[in-house]
């Protein structure tokens, strides 16, 4: 570092980060998510961490409120980049100072130039937020861009590595420079030491005087509403590699899957139902279902992570694509009806070939022929009826070697392979 001053440093341009992550420590890595939560063009942002990486950033000046460094294109074009960041408040600095005090350790750990997590966390409970969060990172460049551009982006990328080596870049960012915050942080420590020698009231409450405040207490405030719709998984499209054993993609539709289901079942028990599993009777979803409701629950399936689930559950391309229209059907009482062959019990059988003798009867409606177990053939063998363990009925079709499932279950066994018939002629 070079030309430090009481409310200003200067630190040196920094070589190039290849094969690196630019922030190792987690207050760097909380920088950089407050600057791709920000930026609204992640091309951008892709395009600053290039230039960061290649060691285009200049010289980085850190004063109260703004940083500041030239960065340039690859055709040499330098551009003066700013980012600004809301500076603290002296109420805030004062918050601020008695909570590092509060705690053994905070000091000697900013000494460290470690940045402890319970000093970040104390801070914010006393209305403090010293890292920046949505929106706390405001570009300007001289590139003529209103929201951050491979310059300002450049720039963040780059202060995320000063941030690694010293956590007072940014309380000199939020205001007070290093000599300033440690006589301040002096100042405090000593006049709390003189107050402790004097003895004082306990603070609190008498425990009588709690228990006796009981019956008054104010009513639980109202449930929130629900949402009309789950909220956003997070982007894990960042600078760092996650490892081979990391799936980006499959992360990305688990945290989607789970954000609606936690929203299902909000709403269900604020309205009095009971959240119940999505399996046969009620029941929790087997691995084998469950992979089979993930990929038909993506609006838009991600090809490489449905071939992972089918993979994982045994089932080929042209199988899992089956299951899905049936799960998209009927749950899974619709997928057992096509991957599950079963015999139903006597008085299921019989209730069953009752429903099949009428619409035999029917002279109006073509006949079934039984194929053992739960399953029907229609006439011409192109078409099939099978009966579900909740005693609905299935239409299936024959497209190429494979059965298909063809529609919504129905209560009669006749009325769906006219239905399924139907579709045939007028197809």
């Amino acid at each position: 570092m070079s030309g430090a001053y009481e409310d200003e440093s200067t630190f040196d341009a920094l070589p190039p980060a290849r094969g690196r992550g630019f922030a190792e420590s987690w207050w760097g890595r909380a920088w950089l998510k407050a600057l791709e939560d920000t930026a609204l063009d992640n091309e951008q942002l892709k395009k600053g961490r290039a230039r960061a990486r290649a060691g285009t950033v200049g010289a980085v000046t850190v004063r109260p409120g703004r940083i500041t460094a030239v960065v340039k294109d690859r055709d040499g074009t330098a551009h003066r980049a700013d980012v600004l960041v809301q500076e603290l408040s002296d109420a805030g600095w004062d918050r601020f100072l008695d909570t590092a005090v509060e705690r053994a350790g905070h000091v000697a750990a900013l000494l460290d130039r470690d940045m402890p997590p319970h000093l970040v966390e104390d801070a914010s409970a006393a209305g403090v937020d010293l890292l920046p969060g949505l929106g706390d990172l405001e570009a300007e460049c001289a590139c003529g861009a209103w929201d951050h551009c491979p310059h300002t982006a450049a720039l963040c990328y780059q202060v995320a590595r000063l941030l690694d080596r010293d956590p007072f870049v940014l309380l000199l960012m939020r205001g007070r420079g290093e000599r300033r915050l440690l006589a301040d942080l002096a100042a405090r420590g000593s006049a709390g030491a003189g107050a402790g020698d004097a003895a004082a009231e306990p603070e609190g409450v008498r425990a009588d005087e709690a228990f006796a405040t009981g019956d008054i207490l104010p009513a639980l405030p109202s449930p929130p509403p629900v949402p009309e719709r789950p909220g956003e998984p997070p982007s894990l499209d960042t600078e760092t590699d996650p490892g081979a054993e990391v799936d980006p993609p499959a992360l990305e539709v688990l945290a989607a899957d789970a954000a609606g289901r936690a929203r299902r079942m909000l709403a269900e028990v604020l309205a009095g139902a009971d959240s119940s599993g999505e399996g046969p009777g009620g029941a929790a979803p087997t691995v084998a279902q469950d992979a089979v409701r993930l990929a038909a629950a993506a609006a838009a399936p991600v090809p490489r992570v449905v071939a992972r689930l089918a993979a994982g559950t045994g089932r080929d391309a042209v199988g899992m694509d089956l299951a899905v229209r049936a799960w998209r059907l009927g749950g899974a009482a619709a997928l057992a009806a096509l991957e599950e062959e079963w015999t139903p019990e006597p008085e299921a059988a019989a209730r069953a070939e009752a429903l099949v003798a009428a619409a035999r009867e029917d002279g109006e409606r073509p006949a079934l022929l039984p194929l053992g177990g739960a399953r029907w053939a229609g006439p011409g063998g192109d078409v099939q009826v099978r009966l579900g363990r909740d005693g609905r009925w299935w239409p299936y079709r024959r497209e190429r070697d494979r059965w298909a499932p063809a529609g919504p279950a129905g209560p009669d066994p006749g009325a769906v392979l006219a239905m399924l018939l139907e579709e045939h002629d007028a197809g």
